[in-house]
């Protein structure tokens, strides 16, 4: 069994599609041992807590400083013994020591095709208003595994889906969501539980 950690900060739309497609047979051999967030309020936790899987706050806001907060960070993750960490929406830096343990089992989901509209600052709307102002007629979402710069790990999965006249950050956000992120997540992880993966 694939032992995954779910790191969020917000509504957690990808943590509900796993949560789905591990109790629908989508993701096999897998078991979501705990959710984790930066933000008390996130919706996220409420998912976690409805699906019966341990949901926890690690916030650098409670820390004196950033290497401490690193620390306990780290030492939480640890508890959980996880084969497999996934950023659904996580908005914190992961620590390098973070990436040098987990080297190969962190993997994170961004809502445009790597290599456009990515790295620092390109996250949540950001990103489909990036796209949106550059005119693109596809985008889409890749899930790809973490290394220490940002967005710049090995791409796993991408889909696109066609950018139409009108569209708003928001709805282009929606149409990602529902016609990418929430079908190549799950089944990335999926792949990685059953050793489809190199």
């Amino acid at each position: 069994m694939l032992r995954v950690l779910v790191l969020v900060s917000g509504g957690g739309t990808n943590l509900q599609a796993i949560i789905d497609a591990v109790n629908n047979g989508q993701i096999t051999n897998t078991e979501i041992v705990g959710v984790i967030s930066n933000n008390k309020n996130a919706f996220a936790l409420e998912r976690a807590a409805k699906a019966g899987i341990k949901g926890e706050v690690v916030s650098p806001k409670d820390y004196e400083s950033r290497d401490i907060f690193n620390k306990e960070f780290l030492n939480k993750v640890d508890s959980y013994k996880p084969d497999l960490i996934v950023l659904a929406g996580f908005l914190v830096v992961i620590p390098p020591e973070m990436i040098d343990r987990y080297e190969g089992k962190i993997i994170n989901i961004h809502p445009s095709l790597i290599p456009s509209f990515c790295g620092t600052g390109f996250y949540g709307l950001k990103v489909h208003e990036a796209a949106l102002e550059r005119g693109v007629k596809i985008s889409g979402a890749t899930v790809h595994f973490v290394d220490k710069g940002t967005d710049t790990g090995p791409i796993i999965l991408q889909k696109a889906v066609e950018v139409l006249p009108g569209d708003t950050p928001e709805v282009l956000q929606k149409r990602i969501m529902e016609n990418c992120e929430w079908k190549i997540l799950p089944q990335a992880i999926d792949m990685i539980a059953n050793q489809k993966l190199k």
